[in-house]
């Protein structure tokens, strides 16, 4: 069984026994709950899968705004993002992720402009639209080690040097 000791950047989910669907999650040294909603059988009692999705793209968005904001200088005093996940339908079963990013502070229109395309070179944003490979092994392989991977790191580096079009200069 896993401690979570070998993973730098993950999480762990355990059924709870609680329900349908209820699971434990274990991340970042704290433990939530995922659920499906009551309406699907299940208990209500935490966000669904791809609530977490939306909000990790709504929080990664948030903090990749803030912190090109901050590094130009640019008096930013707000920004909240919030996300909804929808598929079209049964002939385009694509799932979409609809994002609302409002920006608050003394900045011009083209200030404004260049923080919502930053917004798309965050580091979840590039996962989703850039598609991810998922690695599936048993519990009983042998352990590979897990490349860290930090979330604030990920940022920082896009930014810092210039990965897609994060320049400081313009």
């Amino acid at each position: 069984m896993n401690d979570g000791s070998r993973w730098v950047d993950g999480a762990i989910a355990r059924n709870t026994g609680d329900g349908k669907f209820q699971a434990s999650i274990r991340t970042a040294g704290i433990e939530i709950l995922a659920d499906e909603p009551l309406s699907v059988g299940g208990n209500g009692s935490g966000p669904s899968p791809y609530q977490m999705l939306a909000a990790a793209l709504a929080a990664c968005t948030t903090m990749t705004v803030k912190l090109y904001a901050e590094r130009k200088g640019w008096p930013v005093t707000h920004v909240e993002t919030s996300v909804e996940h929808s598929r079209q339908n049964d002939l385009d079963p694509a799932d979409c992720f609809t994002r609302r990013i409002e920006i608050e502070g003394e900045i011009d229109t083209l200030q404004k402009a260049r923080l919502m395309e930053i917004a798309d070179h965050c580091p979840v944003h590039r996962t989703l639209t850039g598609g991810a490979r998922v690695e599936t092994l048993s519990a009983d392989a042998p352990s590979r080690p897990m490349s860290a991977s930090d979330h604030a790191v990920d940022m920082e580096a896009l930014i810092s040097v210039g990965r897609g079009s994060f320049d400081f200069t313009e």
